[in-house]
């Protein structure tokens, strides 16, 4: 097998953002909904998990085909190549979904795919007794849309947005990639200043600081496929290889983040230095209308509080005031915000240049996008 089909699942609204990242590393992808789908070398997985910011997992495809009946599905997964894929003692914990498919009870569903795989690994392995089930993990999962089965195995294990820095975070921190979506959407440059007024635990500001020096965000972390016999230690050791030749950690950065809370200051920049970033963001306790802007040109990128309480609406009004005063004196600079808070733009003060839909978790937001006034 010198091929595989992968799929790399992505947050509502992010789809796009993967597949632009999915190319840049070489690959063709298509898109549907919550998910890029490309077909690519072995080498590849290394190379997914390693690289993809804005990625939730990546997933190998292992078969797709239609099934009303259980005995449908039973005989079409037995007769995928499993054993291209799974070790004669690999763990298969089978999950599921059914959305609008004649076979809807999942844990049935999930009992047969179980079933069919172990009878095909059985026949294929020359095994009588049971399958051992002692060595790597191998997360499967059947996904059932309108009668339409999709069988897949997780080459990541835990998700793509545990970069492994986080010793500590806030209320309601931001997921690590919809933080590195939110930088991605911008024209940002690492040379530029950044500043991030509400910057809580730091996580858009270190996102943003391992793409100013192209590190890439799975440097520091495991994946369920590093201890999987097809994918070779030489594909690993060829990834992360080229992640250490192409990081460029004497890029300056001009990255500053404050926050009202000091303690959250605290965890921010032990974030960063867990992260390998020390010293390169800096970091002040501080309310917004307090900030001061000294460089001609930059970017703002925010997660305010949203004000989802009606006794917190009043306060973070005010901030958002306090916040469009501000910028609008420094008229050569970029502002993106994200927040659920609808009346963002007439509190503000402005309409955005643009705006776009994201989900933080379950929360639908707006991204508001204001871009500055190059002077001449």
């Amino acid at each position: 097998m010198k091929q595989v089909t992968l799929i790399a699942t992505a947050a509502m609204g992010l789809e796009s953002i993967v597949a632009k990242e999915v190319r840049d590393l070489g690959y063709e992808a298509t898109v549907e909904n919550g998910k890029v789908i490309f077909d690519a070398p072995i080498s590849a997985i290394p190379r997914c998990n390693l690289w993809l910011r804005t990625a939730d997992r990546v997933k190998i495809l292992v078969g797709k085909f239609q099934a009303k009946t259980f005995d449908e599905l039973f005989e079409q997964t037995k007769a995928l190549p499993w054993e291209s894929y799974i070790d004669e003692t690999g763990q298969i914990p089978v999950s599921g979904k059914s959305v609008k498919s004649t076979l809807y009870s999942v844990p049935d569903c999930q009992a047969i795919v179980k079933k069919a795989i172990v009878e095909r690994m059985k026949l294929k392995y020359g095994l009588i007794n049971k399958l051992e089930e002692s060595g790597a993990l191998y997360k499967t999962e059947i996904a059932l849309l309108k009668d339409e089965a999709t069988l897949t195995i997780d080459t990541s294990g835990t998700g793509l947005h545990k970069r492994g820095y986080r010793v500590g975070q806030g209320e309601a921190p931001l997921k690590e990639t919809l933080a590195a979506a939110l930088v991605q959407l911008t024209n940002w440059k690492p040379d530029q200043p950044l500043i991030d007024p509400f910057c809580g635990s730091g996580t858009i500001l270190i996102e943003a600081a391992l793409i100013g020096q192209n590190i890439a965000p799975g440097f520091n972390r495991e994946f369920a496929s590093e201890e999987w016999s097809f994918v070779k230690q030489k594909h690993w050791d060829a990834a992360f290889g080229e992640a250490e030749e192409v990081a460029n950690y004497d890029q300056p950065l001009f990255i500053t983040g404050s926050d009202i809370s000091h303690q959250l200051i605290e965890t921010a920049q032990a974030n960063a230095l867990e992260a390998g970033l020390g010293d390169l963001i800096e970091w002040k306790q501080m309310q917004v209308s307090d900030l001061t802007i000294k460089q001609k040109d930059g970017y703002l990128i925010t997660n305010p509080p949203y004000g989802e309480r009606l006794s917190d609406r009043e306060e973070v009004e005010k901030m958002y005031q306090d916040l469009g005063t501000i910028m609008r004196h420094h008229p050569s600079w970029s502002a993106y915000i994200i927040t659920a808070y609808e009346q963002f733009e007439k509190v503000f003060g402005k309409p955005a240049t643009k705006k776009r839909k994201l989900f933080n978790g379950f929360i639908q937001t707006n991204y508001y996008q204001y871009f500055g006034q190059k002077e001449d």
